[in-house]
């Protein structure tokens, strides 16, 4: 997220009464959480197997529980609790807003877009030439939908982003102030859900087809003509290459990459990167024509005990 105006490392450092390091005259633009940063951003860390991470991403500003050795052009601010001070500078930047109609500030709907019964439209959104919003179809603010463009019925674009941190009270949430990109030509089916990003975007590319309750999480990029069949579950900060298939109820955790042209068979569950080119079957899946042999020795294993 980019703020509307820059700010400083020493004006940052005052609004949240911490310590800072660094060169006090160090311009911020904006804020993202690790998996989205760029040059000008602040980001949080609170966890040192993480520091090495952060302190080496594009980000120029470091949020961090420790006074620590930083490279040079870079600051610091030293907070005794990261999470809490991150969610302050956003809530600041983007305060949470009432919906309070239908179709509400700052949106812009075009003149052939229908919108059926029941459908509700946040702060922020832009929606292209022809696109359909189904009865009961939600979008949440800082959408941003393309021309020819399906929701379908109860789908739900831009929900917040499932993204917690347990402490002794219980759970504390991170708050979401991303969008969420559908490009022309996508399609929702039924009851999906698409979580915005933390502070930036979670996209779907031109072309993409998704079928009934299906959820993607927040900040997860899906490239282009991607089909993805019911019940798949996508984790966030997930990048999916272009021309991938996901079959019914494949699962897939965060921060990892399927290749481009990945096919993935139903039911399995996806772990770790993906090459792309390639099937894929099983949970943990593996390539599927090593699948299936595993799988054909597996029925000759109770022959072959009992001639043992």
């Amino acid at each position: 997220m980019k703020f509307k105006e820059n700010t400083t490392l020493s004006e940052l450092s005052n609004f949240l009464g911490c310590p800072f390091k660094g060169n006090p005259d160090l311009v911020i633009s904006g804020i993202n959480e690790i998996h989205m940063v760029g040059s000008g951003d602040v980001v949080f860390v609170d966890h040192p197997k993480y520091y090495k991470k952060a302190l080496e991403s594009a980000a120029d500003v470091i949020l961090i529980d420790q006074e620590v050795e930083f490279p040079e052009g870079k600051g610091i601010i030293i907070s005794s609790s990261p999470f809490d001070d991150f969610n302050k500078i956003t809530k600041h930047h983007a305060p949470f807003k009432k919906w309070e109609s239908a179709i509400n500030e700052n949106t812009r709907v075009h003149p052939t877009v229908i919108i059926a019964p029941n459908a509700s439209i946040g702060h922020n959104v832009e929606i292209g030439e022809n696109t359909i919003i189904s009865a009961g179809a939600v979008i949440g603010d800082n959408s941003t939908i393309g021309k020819n463009v399906i929701v379908g019925p109860n789908a739900v674009i831009g929900h917040d982003a499932f993204y917690y941190k347990k402490k002794q009270d219980g759970y504390h949430k991170m708050h979401s102030c991303g969008g969420t990109i559908l490009e022309d030509k996508v399609e929702i089916g039924a009851l999906t859900t698409i979580d915005r990003g933390v502070t930036s975007n979670t996209k779907i590319g031109e072309g993409t087809k998704i079928d009934n309750q299906v959820h993607v999480g927040h900040d997860t990029q899906i490239g282009k003509n991607c089909l993805f069949a019911a019940n798949v579950g996508i984790a966030g900060c997930v990048i999916i290459e272009d021309n991938v298939t996901l079959w019914g109820q494949v699962g897939v955790v965060s921060d990892i990459t399927i290749g481009e042209g990945a096919v993935v068979y139903g039911q399995s569950g996806v772990g770790r990167s993906l090459e792309g080119g390639r099937s894929y079957l099983g949970s943990p899946c593996e390539e599927s024509r090593r699948k299936f042999k595993e799988l054909a020795a597996l029925k000759k294993l109770p022959s072959f005990l009992e001639n043992q």
